[in-house]
């Protein structure tokens, strides 16, 4: 079978953890890997409310859907994540790293408990979740598929984003090392840098950081290039494309997802 009736269905042995799933890129994911026909998927994030909330529209739509409240700075609550998800579904074979923090510092004024909120939330985190993942797949002896959110932050960064960037960069290291050490066991692990998105947590940031009025997403959309923000739907099409069987022995690939170039000028 082809074409979209083919693509509904590639995801009907997936069984899914996707971190920041109740909101934004994550939601978007998780939304889609259902809409593909995903039987299970479990959502993580810190917010109960807007977690149950986001549980109960996904699981109208067919699937196992289960809300696990998890802080992925904490290395108790990944442990947690990893282990109920599996308890819930019996197997999980599908990861999504989706979930972050972008609170702005430059070099001179990031003190040592912002460097370690971004390192612990957006790079000790998905390590330590891949970490039990990889374990899982390794004792079932069966394959698995990782997509990790980067950012195009990863290549350098703004200079109010210099731990943010750091750890985007060093996720990137690790995706790359660790779709290296287990390509031989079919698990397969890749990034994607992601440009500037319109969610609700850049607009959050946006008004805390920068004073943005309510206009803000207009004008920014347009001053780009293709006349808008990269949309979570976009993101999440490929992301489902990358877990699904379709991306074949694809492992390694870091992936910039924006309308702005890396190196380019002129």
């Amino acid at each position: 079978m082809t074409g979209k009736g083919a693509r509904d269905r590639r995801h009907a042995d997936t069984r899914a953890i996707v971190t920041g799933g109740t909101q934004g890129l994550g939601l978007a994911i998780a939304r889609r890997l259902i809409a593909e026909g995903a039987p299970a998927v479990a959502i993580a994030g810190r917010n109960e409310a807007r977690g149950r909330k986001a549980e109960r529209e996904l699981s109208g739509q067919g699937a196992t859907v289960r809300f696990i409240r998890a802080d992925v700075a904490d290395p108790g609550d990944c442990r947690n994540l990893v282990r109920q998800s599996i308890a819930a579904f019996g197997e999980v074979n599908a990861l999504v790293n989706s979930a972050a923090t972008t609170t702005r510092g430059t070099l001179v004024d990031t003190d040592p408990a912002l460097w370690d909120e971004h390192m612990n939330t957006n790079l000790r985190g998905p390590f330590l979740l891949m970490q039990d993942f990889v374990a899982h797949r390794l004792a079932r002896k069966k394959p698995g598929a990782i997509v990790n959110i980067l950012s195009m932050s990863a290549h350098g960064g703004q200079p109010f984003l210099t731990a943010y960037s750091t750890s985007k960069g060093a996720l990137a290291t690790l995706t790359k090392n660790v779709a290296h050490a287990y390509r031989a066991n079919r698990i397969r692990a890749i990034g994607i840098n992601a440009g500037w998105m319109d969610t609700p947590g850049e607009d959050a940031i946006q008004k805390r950081f920068h004073d943005a009025p309510d206009d803000w997403l207009e004008k920014a959309e347009a001053s780009q290039p293709m006349g808008q923000l990269v949309k979570p739907d976009h993101v999440a099409a490929l992301a489902a494309y990358l877990l699904s069987p379709e991306a074949g022995v694809m492992t390694g690939a870091i992936v910039d997802f924006d309308q702005n170039v890396a190196g380019a000028s002129g």
